[in-house]
């Protein structure tokens, strides 16, 4: 069975992100979205949110299952035998980012592939940071998330 694994801390899931999984999920047998913590990181939503929301997002995927994980993501490739990482690019400036920390997983985890997927050029331009900022500064972020998305953010308050 060819198992594979998208990590990141989906604060929050994008359609790029959705549109990544619907893809990747083609190419594999079992698709992981597995949400990690980022110590560097200062969350929107929490562990449980962000992961209530990935799977309401990805409901329409069946060979997905949405994981949370605080730890080394090696660690959990290991442990969850997965032998294939599949990461959104979005520009060449991602993939500079994106071929250093997927080397250092071959390091770290051998047996396991990366595979770079370009997101859909109607994506190229969301990320989650832009979303929580327009987000927080009440801008429209209809198109660019799930719907569930654009009403937990709604539910969110950044007056006061």
């Amino acid at each position: 069975m060819k198992k594979a694994i998208c990590t990141g801390s989906f604060d929050p899931v994008t359609n790029g992100h959705v549109n990544i999984f619907e893809r990747a999920a083609k190419l594999v047998d079992e698709l992981i979205i597995c949400v990690f913590v980022n110590r560097a990181k200062t969350y929107m939503f929490n562990m449980e949110e962000r992961v209530d929301l990935l799977r309401e997002a990805t409901v329409h995927i069946e060979n997905l299952r949405v994981d949370s994980y605080d730890g080394l993501a090696a660690d959990y490739i290991k442990e969850n035998d997965i032998n294939v990482i599949i990461r959104g690019l979005r520009s060449a400036t991602d993939f500079e980012y994106e071929v250093n920390k997927a080397q250092m997983m071959r390091h770290l985890v051998p047996t396991a592939d990366t595979i770079f997927l370009m997101t859909a050029p109607e994506y190229l331009f969301i990320s989650s940071s832009g979303v929580r900022e327009l987000a927080y500064f009440g801008g429209n972020v209809h198109g660019l998330v799930p719907e569930c998305v654009e009403f937990a953010l709604q539910e969110k308050s950044f007056k006061g």
